[in-house]
């Protein structure tokens, strides 16, 4: 009986080492973890950043929030991505908002909702664009982590307030009474709480997006919009009015500015009126030239769209849906008409001698069109990624288009020793924005484009270890703003899209420390 039991425990033996072996291979070359599939096991995970890189990030003591979430996914990062310049980055920049801008209070109020009050990094304000881009990448570990939700919540929920405060400002200040140095500059209507009142449409753009967002994310949950009912409905008709007002069929308005004679006229440049929405600033809060931003356009479209779905959930489209559906068919038919095609000077695209049909950056409706991008988003290379349901990264006219801005025959495209990419007027000529970079990896599908972007922003960091918003092309160590949140979320986020789709690009993007 013993030779038989024997031979009985080898093939068991046997069997146990060819499921560790398959266990441990499967393992090796399938290590994803999809972020719906992500766990977190744990409360707190220590620092993994790679000896061979200072330390940069905050530690936890010091740190203005912190997401079990987020620690789960910097730790996830480390050990499955071999390049480790890349994995230190993402450490640092991916919770860079959450470390050091975010002012979280998780009950205020009489019925102790969420607050959170969202710095850009080194200017001490909330802008609407930046704090919902700001925030946006860690909407999909919500569901992880519970305080995460809450202070998404409250950033909603603060910016209900700066919208109601004044739907043409900008920024604004957690203190009403703390004085903008703006206030005696800039001849507009400056109220209590405003940092600065320059009226750009996607600013009301991002927060519809985050609300719709936040909403996807919860699994379409609509507690949080039925419990602050009075205030998402206040709120959304403020937006809808001015969206109403700016298209400026009857007059122009109540808002004006202007600030060192720019512009000219306070109540703005000359456009004829044409169903797009008219604004003074772009995203980089630098004045336009002809008041139809066009990128702003299609997100605004994109938005109220969107927010249309959230309305009919919340049974609110007695109170919404007709104002919703007049402007976005007026959007449509100006942005999405074939027969623009053959109106080149009324349109919003022009016949570019070698990449054909353009999407112009800016019109008036009178003929005049202005052909360049801006780093900020929305952007035109921005479309793919904000208007997903619209534009594909295939389509004819966007391809078109991103040729054209990805070339130098682009005013604004610089190359030099170290970096290339898309810049702005808003700073030195010859630099280079990380936005603009992370952008067009983010809207690219070509492994060969993606890498070329990791590998341009892996050198751009200056040895600091975050991105930055303007970095000249020669010289990595000259850069513009060493704390600029928005575009460490973004590349957090463009990390986390590539690891997830493409993770062989992270492993092949060499590390000049390796």
């Amino acid at each position: 009986m013993m030779p038989r039991c024997r031979q009985y425990v080898h093939v068991i033996l046997f069997l146990l080492g060819v499921l560790f072996i398959t266990t441990f291979f499967h393992l090796l070359l399938n290590p994803l973890i999809a972020p719906e599939q992500l766990t977190i096991p744990f409360n707190h995970v220590q620092n993994f950043s790679t000896h061979s890189f200072p330390r940069v990030r905050q530690t936890p003591d010091k740190r203005r929030f912190n997401s079990s979430a987020v620690e789960a996914l910097i730790k996830e990062i480390h050990q499955n991505i071999k390049n480790p310049e890349l994995t230190w980055l993402f450490e640092n920049c991916f919770p860079n908002t959450l470390d050091t801008t975010v002012d979280f209070n998780p009950n205020t109020g009489a019925d102790n909702h969420p607050d959170t009050y969202v710095i850009t990094g080194d200017i001490d304000a909330m802008w609407l664009r930046d704090s919902s881009a700001q925030i946006h990448p860690y909407l999909p570990l919500m569901k992880y982590d519970s305080n995460l939700r809450l202070l998404i919540e409250g950033v909603i929920l603060r910016q209900l307030i700066c919208v109601q405060r004044d739907p043409y400002a900008n920024a604004f200040y957690k203190d009403l009474e703390r004085i903008s140095e703006w206030k005696h500059v800039d001849n507009t209507e400056m109220r209590d709480g405003i940092h600065e009142r320059k009226w750009a449409l996607d600013s009301l753009c991002y927060v519809l997006r985050l609300m719709y967002s936040y909403w996807k994310e919860v699994n379409y949950d609509s507690t949080l919009f039925l419990k602050h009912k009075e205030e998402f409905q206040k709120t959304i008709r403020i937006i809808l009015e001015t969206f109403k007002v700016q298209r400026r069929y009857n007059g122009t308005g109540p808002y004006t500015f202007q600030r060192e004679n720019a512009p000219v006229d306070p109540r703005g440049n000359t456009a004829r009126p044409n169903g797009l929405i008219y604004s003074y600033f772009r995203p980089s809060d630098d004045i336009q030239e002809y008041p139809y931003l066009i990128p702003s356009q299609f997100f605004a479209y994109h938005t109220l769209k969107h927010l249309s779905h959230l309305i009919k959930s919340l049974n609110w489209t007695n109170e919404f849906d007709f104002d919703i559906n007049t402007i976005t068919n007026d959007l449509h038919k100006k942005l999405f008409n074939e027969k623009n095609l053959y109106d080149l000077d009324k349109s919003i695209m022009m016949k570019h001698s070698i990449y054909g049909l353009i999407y112009a950056y800016e019109i008036n409706g009178l003929g005049n069109q202005h052909w360049m991008d801006d780093a900020p988003i929305p952007s035109l290379l921005s479309l793919p990624y904000l208007c997903p349901t619209e534009f594909s990264l295939n389509d004819t006219i966007y391809q078109n288009t991103r040729k054209f801005l990805l070339d130098k025959q682009n005013p604004w495209y610089f190359s030099g020793r170290v970096l290339e990419g898309i810049g702005r007027s808003h700073v030195e000529y010859g630099t280079v924005w990380p936005l603009a970079v992370i952008m067009r990896g983010l809207t690219s599908d070509d492994d060969e484009e993606i890498r070329s972007c990791l590998n341009i922003l892996q050198r751009s960091h200056g040895e600091t270890g975050y991105m930055h918003e303007s970095i000249h092309v020669d010289d990595s160590t000259q850069f513009t703003r060493a704390w600029f949140a928005w575009a460490n979320s973004l590349f957090g986020e463009f990390i986390w899209k590539v690891y997830r789709e493409k993770p062989y690009l992270l492993n092949k993007v060499e590390s000049k420390r390796l």
